[in-house]
Parts: C-alpha cells; sequence; structure tokens
C-alpha cells in the first residue's frame, strides 16, 4: 500500500547543474517509481510476518506487566510523568474515543487499499501494483516497529495509573508508542508523497496532506481521550509513522530522476554567502 508525503524540489548550482535536468526526459505518471520484487516481497512479508508473531506473544501473557511506580506508603507517583502526559491521567475518559479512533485508522487503511485501484484507473495497472507494494511496505514495516518499540520500552497506559488495581493484562503496558497514531501517519505520508509526485501543480496533493494530517490527529486525539495513550505516545508514534511512509515511497524513486532536494551555498564577495534554492511544489 502506497502514497507519498510531500516532495520538495530544490535545486542548487553548487551540487548539480541545472543542465542535468533538461538533459533528462520527463518520465511518464506510471515511472516515476520502481520496486525490486525479490527485496520488497521479502521486506514486507518479514516485517508483517514478525508483528504478527510479536502480536501472538503478547496475546499470551508471556510478557508480565511492571509494577508502577510506587512511594512509601504505596501510592502511585505520577510526578514523574512530563506535564504534558498528566492529563491523560486527570481527564474523564471517553467510554467512545476508542471506536473513533478505530474507525481513523480503518478510514485510513481503507483509503491505501483503494488508492493503488485509483492509480491503476489513472495511469495503468503497473502504477496501481507499484503503489500497492508500497503502502503494503510502509505498514508492515510501521507495524514491526512499532511493536518492537511497545515492548522495549513497556510504558504503562494512563488507564493502567488510573486503575492500579487491575495489573493483570499485558496490554496495559504498550502504550508507548500509538500504533494507530504510527499506522494511519504512514499511510498519510505515503499518501501525500505519491500525490505531490504523481500530481504536481494540483490541489490534489495538498487536499491530501491536510486530510492526513487531520485524520491522524483526529485519531491521536481519540486514543489519549480513551486512556489508551499519552501525548507524548501519539505524537511519538505519528512522528515515527510520518517517516517511514516518506522514506519507503522516496526509497523507491525511479533512478533516472533527478535528486528532489536540492540545495546551493557559495561564499559571496565581501563577505556572507548565498543560497540557492529552487524547488517545484
Amino acid at each position: 500500500m502506497d502514497r507519498r508525503l510531500a516532495v520538495i524540489a530544490l535545486a542548487g548550482a553548487a551540487l548539480a547543474p541545472s543542465s542535468a535536468l533538461a538533459a533528462d526526459p520527463p518520465l511518464q505518471a506510471d515511472q516515476h517509481f520502481k520496486i525490486d520484487p525479490v527485496s520488497d516481497i521479502v521486506l514486507t512479508a518479514a516485517s508483517a510476518g514478525a508483528a504478527g508473531l510479536t502480536d501472538l506473544i503478547l496475546s499470551t501473557g508471556e510478557i508480565r506487566p511492571q509494577p508502577l511506580p510506587t512511594d512509601a506508603n504505596g501510592n502511585v507517583i505520577v510526578g514523574n510523568l512530563l506535564s504534558i502526559d498528566r492529563t491523560a491521567i486527570t481527564q474523564t475518559v471517553d467510554p467512545s474515543a476508542s471506536t473513533y479512533s478505530d474507525i481513523g485508522l480503518y478510514t485510513a487503511i481503507g483509503f491505501a487499499v483503494l488508492d493503488p485501484m485509483f492509480s491503476g484507473l489513472r495511469d495503468g495497472w503497473d502504477a496501481g501494483l507499484v503503489d500497492a507494494v508500497m503502502y503494503a511496505e510502509s505498514l508492515s514495516i510501521t507495524l514491526f516497529v512499532t511493536d518492537v518499540t511497545k515492548i522495549a520500552v513497556r510504558r504503562p497506559r494512563p488507564i493502567d495509573y488510573m486503575n492500579p488495581a487491575d495489573k493483570t493484562s499485558t496490554n496495559l503496558e504498550l502504550s508507548f508508542f500509538s500504533g494507530h497514531a504510527s499506522s494511519t501517519a504512514a499511510v498519510a505520508a505515503t499518501a501525500t508523497y505519491l500525490a505531490f509526485v504523481r500530481a504536481p501543480g494540483t490541489a490534489r496533493p495538498w487536499i491530501t496532506l491536510a486530510a492526513g494530517t487531520l485524520l491522524t490527529g483526529f485519531v491521536s486525539y481519540e486514543r489519549v481521550r480513551s486512556g489508551a495513550h499519552f501525548p507524548t505516545d501519539v505524537i511519538a508514534g505519528s512522528m515515527a509513522g510520518a517517516a517511514i511512509g516518506v522514506l519507503v515511497p522516496h526509497l523507491h524513486r525511479h533512478e533516472t530522476e533527478g535528486p528532489s532536494l536540492w540545495i546551493g551555498a557559495a561564499p559571496a564577495a565581501g563577505g556572507g554567502g548565498v543560497l540557492d534554492v529552487h524547488g517545484n511544489f
């Protein structure tokens, strides 16, 4: 599954001459990205498989929850939390927030399924196939990274602090970072990147960017309101997902295209310097 986050083309003479760009013929819409059947299938399958196995291990309860930090009287210590995170404990949990966040996540996944179909209709079946592979790779890598991070950090969820007596489920300490936020951000980032590359100069990339950002923000907010995550959990998850969502399609750019980011710098007469920046937006 795939789509691209912001593509900013900046050109600087200090890094590459502009004539090199002029010599390269423009690529068709279905030629901007390429996939390697072996490496992409192996990476996607391995990431998805490892994430699935991790989820199965977590579901067994083999990894036991750790005790919450307490003082000498046995009271849970919340003063060590960042001030931004304390709001997740003092709030009144919204019982419907978890359902809302699920709807937002499924909306993102549904878009990741449909978008390659639209690419196939617009740009040919090969473009749709390439996009589908990139979406799948973005999501599978994001899921794997999220699961590994959760197990490594094992941070208690806000609801765990609110009900410290209920310490029976491994899921209670899988707060950092949010899988809902990371997965939604990964889809939004890939979709935006693809839109900027496939439809430059149109409103589509900006609409995709705005919609993806709003959806990620909505899912993140509802995860906090449900008591499942701290604000820093969803912030970190969104950042990690967005980074993966950008890098996957970026690393699939066709080698015949020029660099997507060019910045040139040179000293100026009399002191100082000149920064030469050009871009396609």
